[in-house]
Order: C-alpha cells, then structure tokens, then sequence
C-alpha cells in the first residue's frame, strides 16, 4: 500500500497536468526509498523500477501498459491487470502480501545505489533512437518553459 505522502504528490502532479510517467515516478521514488531505508530489497533496478510501476497502476494512475514488442507478454498481462487492480476497491490479500515482502526482504540492497541508477538510465537511453532522445528533450524544454 503506497504512503499518503507519495498518493498526495501523485495527485498534485496530476492536478498540475503532468503525464501519468510522471505522476507515476513518485510511485518508483517510494520503492526506491523503502530499499535504502532497509524495508525489504530488490533483485536489481529494473525490478524495483517495475514494483514502483505496478504501485502506481493499482492506486489508480493511468499509466498504459508497454506497447507490444517492448516488452514481454507476460509482463503486459500484468500491467493490464494492475490498471484493472486500480479501478476496482479490493483490498489486497495479507497473506499474499506478506509472502511478496519476505521474498522481497531477502534480496540485496545495491539495486537502488547512485551507481545503479545511473547504470540503468544510462542503458536506456542506449536503447532509444536519436529521435526518440531528441522529441524528449523538445518536450521537457518545452514543459519546462510552460511552468515557469
């Protein structure tokens, strides 16, 4: 279950406009901090990336699953299913939760270090074209601008 702190940024961010990656990136800032603190770990950064993402689905965010190709299928089975998770008022399962969070316990830490971080943008930005890099770019320029 997200913090109230993380839902209350989220919701500001969409107030404010902002794209669901972005209200979304609150989600995975949580996770990332609850790896630092000790809460539990993280197999690598892609995965507690994906935790952050599938948090941001279930509280309601509407962030669309990956486009076919750029993912597996199972993995955009699962991120259908936390947006459906999202629109309906369930309360999670304890046991099952609990089950995630001792498995989760049990990994490393390093997943969410500067270094891995930085290892992980880094690899992909590499896996965007130059166009691709450069739309984005125009785009937060232009965001950028607007905010002011």
């Amino acid at each position: 279950m997200p913090e109230k702190k993380t839902l209350k940024r989220a919701s500001r961010a969409k107030q404010r406009g902002e794209s669901p990656s972005t209200q979304a990136g609150e989600f995975v800032r949580e996770e990332m901090d609850h790896i630092r603190e000790g809460k539990h770990g993280a197999r690598n950064t892609k995965q507690a990336i994906a935790i952050g993402l599938s948090k941001a689905r279930r509280a309601g965010v509407k962030l669309p699953p990956p486009k076919q190709g750029g993912a597996s299928p199972s993995v955009r089975k699962k991120a259908e299913r936390d947006l459906e998770k999202g629109k309906s008022s369930r309360r999670p399962n304890r046991s099952r939760s609990r089950g995630v969070t001792r498995a989760l316990e049990r990994e490393g830490h390093s997943a969410a270090s500067s270094q891995a971080l930085s290892r992980q943008a880094h690899s992909a930005a590499g896996k965007r074209t130059t166009a691709q890099r450069s739309a984005s770019a125009k785009k937060a320029a232009r965001t950028r601008a607007r905010s002011k």
